[in-house]
């Protein structure tokens, strides 16, 4: 009769671990996959902890969330946590790295960020370097931030001419000065009808664009030249989005294009231009820093949610 009453508890306790372990792993899960707001993300942090979860996947996966977001300034303000875990991290407890070198590399890569949120180009050198020496592999996630760098030196020489015209898509030229009208800033949203990121990240363009609507930033969306086929299907697209859109459509000009003042390789991307000419934002639309900077020109507005997206 005690062997069977042992026997029970034995069961009891296995059944018991093995249900704390599922929902150790169910919390983790939820918390690696979480890509919506910071309130959200932080009540599944506080589920984790209360489920179990280590301190450092609970680090990782709140690191993997700003990096989806593109948000470098909360990427850099994780840095005293992650100079804090150093020696202190255990490979058994990570949720995402297979080797020691990984770990050690994304901390070279926050520090990294840090800098390059300072301007601190030396050390952003220094850690980024270092980065790709220990985990060449994710390499990937480190080039866009060099890439970043030496776009934002470049822009500071750039001055836009707002005396220039552009010709509308709908026909008919335009000067630059006009578009911009009285605000203080002047937004490109350079696009092609030809890219499906550029297609996809339409409603997130025309959500952007009803959050400016009335603001001191005028936004203008163009696209390239050409070739000339893609300008027509960029016009027909026009026509369904002029009316949803708040701003000016426009071709890029053969001469002296704006493509090549930017240095714009890949579409969607997004420069906003203070009415002095000068340069406060050359990147991709997801970036977190173009919102910062437009907040700087007009603390009034509000950074839109992002639109409702059918299942396939």
């Amino acid at each position: 009769m005690r062997l069977i009453r042992l026997g029970v508890l034995f069961l009891a306790a296995t059944l018991h671990a093995a249900a704390d372990d599922a929902a150790r792993e169910e919390a983790l899960d939820n918390l690696l996959s979480e890509r919506d707001s910071p309130e959200a993300l932080a009540r599944l942090v506080e589920e984790a902890k209360e489920a179990g979860v280590s301190e450092q996947s609970i680090l990782e996966a709140r690191f993997l969330y700003h990096v989806d977001r593109r948000d470098d300034a909360a990427i850099a303000a994780m840095l005293p946590e992650f100079l804090a875990r150093g020696s202190k991290f255990q490979l058994d407890e990570s949720a995402i790295f297979a080797v020691e070198e990984d770990w050690l590399a994304v901390v070279e890569y926050v520090q990294s960020i840090d800098c390059l949120q300072k301007d601190d180009r030396d050390g952003f050198k220094k850690h980024i370097t270092e980065a790709f020496w220990l985990s060449p592999r994710q390499a990937a996630a480190f080039t866009p931030h060099i890439e970043r760098m030496r776009l934002n030196e470049r822009m500071r020489d750039v001055r836009v001419d707002f005396n220039g015209r552009l010709v509308r898509l709908g026909g008919g030229d335009v000067p630059l000065s006009t578009l911009a009208g009285e605000g203080k800033a002047l937004l490109f949203h350079f696009w092609s009808p030809w890219s499906q990121e550029c297609v996809d990240l339409m409603p997130d363009f025309i959500a952007m664009t009803d959050a400016l609507r009335g603001s001191s930033v005028a936004v203008v969306s163009i696209v390239p030249e050409s070739p000339a086929k893609m300008v027509e299907e960029a016009a027909r697209m026009h026509t369904k989005l002029a009316e949803e859109a708040a701003c000016a459509w426009v071709v890029d000009r053969k001469e002296a294009s704006f493509n090549a003042l930017f240095r714009v390789q890949s579409y969607p991307r997004i420069v906003l231009v203070s009415r002095e000419g000068s340069v406060l934002f050359n990147g991709e639309p997801g970036d977190s820093g173009f919102w910062q900077k437009l907040l700087e020109v007009d603390p009034s507005l509000q950074r839109p949610d992002a639109p409702a997206r059918g299942k396939e």
